[in-house]
């Protein structure tokens, strides 16, 4: 299994799939990547070379927020939205959803087990 920074990707998958299952990486940022290194999209990730896991490695490091940086990040941003008491950091720490969708029917069954919402009766 290729290793990417300190993540071990499926080597049995093309290398666009392989890639997006470093934390930060979708389908955009793969191709992006892919490209700049000009990498073949649908070659086995199996079959990169020492040389190319190096310049991922590199690239990833240098101009990118992936990984332990980016999970610290949001962790930081949701922390800080509790801390000044916004209405979205309040529904964070209530494990309500925080984009404004409706809480009536699916809410309780997504974010875990009941929690009473707005002196609803159960």
């Amino acid at each position: 299994m290729p290793r990417i920074i300190g993540i071990d990707i499926p080597d049995k998958k093309r290398l666009l799939i392989s890639l997006q299952s470093i934390y930060g990486i979708g389908q955009t940022l793969a191709v992006e990547l892919i490209e700049k290194l000009k990498l073949d999209p649908n070659m086995q990730a199996q079959d990169l070379t020492e040389s190319d896991i190096a310049r991922l490695n590199k690239t990833l490091q240098s101009e990118y927020v992936v990984e332990g940086d980016l999970r610290r990040q949001v962790r930081n941003d949701i922390t800080r939205l509790i801390s000044i008491g916004s209405y979205r950091g309040r529904r964070h720490k209530a494990g309500l959803p925080v984009r404004g969708q409706r809480t009536q029917k699916n809410a309780r069954t997504r974010k875990g087990k009941r929690k009473t919402v707005a002196n609803k009766k159960i």
